[in-house]
């Protein structure tokens, strides 16, 4: 099995909704255990939070997430950003698409300076997405 490199996502208590989003953004199979399940819920309001999740897509991307219990320290990320690049259009406009549900467009899916289609946007949970679609070559 190669290396790999997945997005870990964290949050405070809406993970599984996050994941759940993601899922019906991305594709693919999501599965999810909570810290009550995996026994390590430090109280009753962490049984139910989601301990780890992860999202594998038909065409091969993960995604994992987790909350971050109460008792443990959290801090929403801002110098983080997903980027989603290749050259299927289709499939990365629909993946914008339905990323921009309630998100807000930092750039618009456009064609950029360089050629490419290009967008960003922080989707509603705080996550920041980049969207690249490489230009058909000449």
């Amino acid at each position: 099995m190669p290396t790999t490199l997945n997005p870990y996502l964290n949050f405070r208590s809406n993970a599984k909704e996050a994941l759940t989003f993601y899922a019906n953004a991305l594709g693919g199979e999501l599965v999810t255990s909570t810290f009550g399940e995996g026994g390590m819920s430090q109280s009753p309001a962490d049984a139910d939070l989601i301990m780890h999740g992860q999202i594998t897509s038909p065409s091969g991307l993960v995604l994992m997430a987790a909350d971050t219990p109460e008792h443990m320290e959290w801090s929403p990320t801002g110098n983080v950003a997903i980027s989603l690049s290749g050259e299927d259009r289709a499939e990365l406009t629909g993946y914008w698409d339905k990323l921009a549900e309630g998100a807000t467009i930092t750039a618009p899916l456009e064609t950029a300076p360089w050629g490419d289609t290009f967008g960003m946007l922080v989707d509603k949970f705080g996550t920041s997405w980049l969207v690249n679609i490489s230009a058909p070559a000449a």
